[in-house]
This record gives C-alpha cells, structure tokens and sequence, in this order.
C-alpha cells in the first residue's frame, strides 16, 4: 500500500545537508524484542540509498520510524520534507479507477479538483499509464500497480520517498523493467529514496549507496558507495561483482549472528 502522510504541513525546500537523520536510535518493542539499537543514519537530498540485510533485522522498523508510524524508544530521528511510503503490495482501492487512485492522495492534501486533475494526469505520464487512467486496478498487471502506487506516494509531493520491497513479488522480467522506472522517476523529480530489499543484486542495480544492517538488533554495520555510472543493467558484471562483494559480508553478518 502507500501511506499518506504528513499532509498537513507543506513541502519543505531543504536546505539542509541531510533529508533524513537518524541518531543513536534504538527501538524495543513491547514484547521485549530489540529491533534497532544505536543506529545513525543520514540521507542526503537527492540520494537513492539502498537498505539490505537479513530476515528480522530492523529494516522495515527503520521505515516506519521514518514515517512516523513508530517512535523511537532512544535517540532522535528527522525528516526534512514530507514522506511517501510505499509496501510491496500496491492495495489500490478497487472501486477506484486509476486516475482516481492517485487523486485521492492530493484529495487528502486538500487540492482543488481542476489542479487534482491535472496533476494526477501528469503523474500518469511521469509513470507511462497516461492511457490506463481509466482502468480499474484488477484490469491492470502486477508491474503496473505498483506503477500507480508510485505516482499515488508522488502525489502526496513527496521529499523522501521510502519504499519497503516494492518488487518483491514480481517476476524478475518485470522487477527489471521497474528498475528502470523508479531510476527514471528519481532523475526526473529529484526525489530522496530510501529502499529496503532482499536482493542485493537489485541493490546494486539502484543505489547511489548501499548500507547493510546486522542482524538483530539492526545497527548499520557497513556502508558501500556504488560509484558504478548510470544507466546500469542488473546482469551487469560490474554491477553482479559489487552485488556479490556486499552478499559475502552479509553472510559473515549472518554467520556471526549464528554464533
């Protein structure tokens, strides 16, 4: 799904050095589980940084203390801007039409109708469905939910985009023609993504920066800048031989967490 957040205060022109700061955070649940434990983490404006890490270790946590879903129990978090949140699953409103999917979220903001409109139209253009407005989600692809999912968050004006395994549950066919998508969209609107995913490789495909969490409780235990040019292929094999540089500490993180 994508949440709407942060709509009652307008987007703010950062002139800051970071859109997203954490600090010695930490977060333990109420059952006693220690999620995250001494994380700092900073986000430049503009920068497209990938999340990795094992099964349960605080990667969606660390998004949802972004988003304000959850609040730390120590350390301070900032967000410079207004937020966009994406999940793996799309859960588009059925009885909506596309166009009207992406409308809701600039309805929420307190957009007029003419400029809802417009706007949702050109974002239907920014994400290649301008001729599917019409549709209804269970007339479209998996692929192309999602892409509505992504202009519904981009409706919101969204600084920092933060997506939680978006592709999961697509086809590596489609999972590779979104790539191109996201890598589009954050060219064109300058976007700050911060995206949590399983698949190094895919990791490695996007991100200016990959930053990979211990297993729990998650801390950032290493930080690899990709510095590979644009545009890049996944089959790449300078982007396979970094994917597989940062699995090798993954499973020394994984291994130690083991002992």
């Amino acid at each position: 799904m994508t949440a709407i957040l942060d709509t009652t205060k307008p987007p703010v022109a950062s002139t800051a050095q970071n859109r997203a700061q954490l600090n010695g955070v930490g977060k333990v649940f109420r059952n006693g589980t220690v999620a995250l434990d001494g994380v700092d983490l900073s986000v430049a404006p503009g920068e497209f940084v990938c999340v990795v890490g094992a099964s349960g270790c605080g990667k969606t946590t660390l998004l949802n203390l972004l988003a304000g879903l959850e609040e730390p129990t120590r350390g301070t978090v900032h967000v410079d801007g207004r937020v966009g949140l994406m999940f793996q699953e799309a859960a588009l409103f059925p009885w909506l039409t596309v166009r009207e999917n992406v409308e809701l979220a600039l309805r929420l903001r307190g957009v007029g109708r003419r400029e809802r409109r417009q706007r949702a139209a050109e974002l239907l253009e920014l994400v290649r469905l301008a001729d599917f407005a019409r549709q209804r989600p269970h007339e479209l692809s998996g692929g192309m939910r999602q892409r509505v999912a992504l202009a519904r968050a981009l409706a919101q004006d969204a600084d920092l985009l933060l997506m939680d395994e978006p592709f999961g549950a697509l086809d590596a066919m489609t999972r590779d023609v979104l790539h191109d998508e996201i890598e589009q969209v954050w060219a064109q609107t300058g976007v700050t993504v911060l995206f949590v995913t399983h698949n190094v490789r895919e990791a490695a495909r996007l991100a200016d920066r990959i930053l990979l969490l211990t297993s729990r409780p998650g801390r950032v235990s290493d930080s690899f800048d990709v510095g590979l040019p644009r545009p890049r292929r996944i089959e790449a094999p300078e982007v396979a031989a970094l994917a597989a540089h940062v699995t090798d500490e993954l499973r020394r993180e994984v291994a130690r967490h083991g002992r």
